[in-house]
């Protein structure tokens, strides 16, 4: 069941993955003089394979092995991506190779940069192999820290970025196989989707010697119906973030909306901000399951960013079967990094009900770092079989937490 009551679809259930030869035609790359060098930029290249694909109903665009560089690619009706074992599909580190458009981006439907991956209004999208999609995101994370020096308050979009793969306005979307790494900005991120399945992914970016700044693992924007399993994901950011719109009015912009029904399940979770974080763009999160996870050097858990601009409902989260070791395992507090209540005078007030975390054996230094606000209201929030090994607990400090259920609870404080 969903931690609302209802029964989860056997679609949840299936986990093939797609057969490529079932998919139509094999565009090969190279049989279209797209040549396997990593120093030219063969963007226009690339796409004209793409097309032709499209023009003729369809296929399967085969990247083989060695290194092919490009800039923004748009997939269209019934093409897939396939990446042989030893392909690299390479990102170029110049800007003006991603053409300024109409795109979804941090809660804002606005003109920015599309990324390397893009496929919008594609149904039944595939993106799967053995290789690798390089980000090559170096320049820009150096670019980004440096203005960053210059001026503390720039924002994530300041500096110029791609993403690495979008996916947007498409149903049953499969993603799965490949490594994804080095992304400049998001490495992947889905909008308005409906059945999406990302299975046995690789998913990095580093945090040294250079950060990788907002690198998040997988952003899931006004989606319903996904399932995340089988991953690996090691970011300089949160792992899978649950967005959807940001500001006053949030709630009343079409472009806005809510995830539902999603499943994470299966994962490992290397160095992140957040295994799982609902914000900082978002407006309701409902029936969420996040099970069966080992986690190892994360700050969190759970971040449940609370913005004071933003009406915010994060409701009927499970968090089961848990294992590893983090800074903390939750976290609940007021998000104020960048908020514009745009002429608004009063805040927003935002809600977290039915937050259940269960079968937890978990090592931190702060447990339960969930902070009282007039902003928010939390309530029937469930903490059942934890074992915690924590430096400092903070379980005494919930009465905050409305309707507060806790059973079963064995915390041993280490010095």
């Amino acid at each position: 069941m969903f931690p609302d009551g209802t029964k989860i679809p056997d679609w949840f259930r299936d986990f093939k993955i797609v057969n490529v030869n079932t998919l139509g035609e094999k565009y090969k790359l190279t049989d279209y003089g797209v040549l396997n060098d990593s120093t030219i930029v063969q963007t226009n290249k690339i796409q004209a394979v793409i097309d032709e694909a499209a023009k003729n109903g369809g296929g399967v665009i085969v990247v083989p092995e060695g290194i092919f560089l490009s800039g923004a690619l748009f997939f269209k009706a019934k093409t897939h991506l396939y990446l042989e074992k030893g392909a690299v599909l390479k990102g170029s580190d110049d800007i003006s190779d991603f053409p300024v458009i109409m795109t979804r981006i941090e809660g804002e439907s606005v003109k920015y940069f599309p990324a390397l991956v893009n496929a919008d209004h594609v149904n039944g999208f595939t993106l799967t192999g053995e290789g690798t999609i390089d980000g090559n995101g170096l320049r820009y994370w150096k670019a980004f820290w440096l203005r960053r020096e210059f001026n503390p308050k720039c924002t994530n979009k300041d500096e110029m970025r791609p993403r690495l793969v979008y996916i947007s306005n498409s149903n049953d979307v499969q993603i799965s196989n490949v490594k994804l790494k080095n992304s400049p900005f998001w490495t992947t991120h889905y909008y308005k989707c409906n059945r999406v399945k990302l299975l046995n992914l690789h998913i990095t970016s580093p945090d040294k010697p250079v950060k990788a700044p907002s690198t998040d693992a997988i952003d899931i924007d006004v989606c319903t119906n996904v399932l995340v399993k089988n991953c690996y994901m090691a970011v300089n950011d949160d792992a899978i973030a649950l967005k959807g719109g940001k500001g006053p009015f949030a709630d009343t912009d079409e472009n806005n909306g809510e995830n539902r029904n999603i499943i994470i399940e299966d994962n490992t979770y290397g160095f992140c901000h957040s295994a799982l974080t609902c914000g900082s763009e978002s407006i309701h999160n409902y029936n969420i399951i996040f099970r069966r996870g080992n986690i190892n050097t994360a700050t969190r858990i759970l971040n449940l960013k609370m913005r004071p601009d933003t009406p915010q409902h994060y409701e009927y989260i499970l968090i089961e079967d848990i294992t590893g070791e983090v800074v903390k395992i939750i976290e609940v507090k007021p998000w104020t990094q960048f908020f514009n209540l745009k002429g608004e005078k009063g805040i927003k007030m935002s809600y977290a009900n039915n937050i259940t975390f269960k079968d937890i054996d978990i090592k931190c230094k702060i447990d339960f770092n969930i902070k009282a606000s007039d902003q928010f209201e939390l309530k029937d929030f469930s903490f059942i079989n934890m074992k915690i090994n924590v430096e400092d607990s903070l379980i005494e400090n919930l009465e905050n937490i409305k309707n507060l259920k806790k059973k079963n609870i064995e915390i041993s404080q280490k010095l």
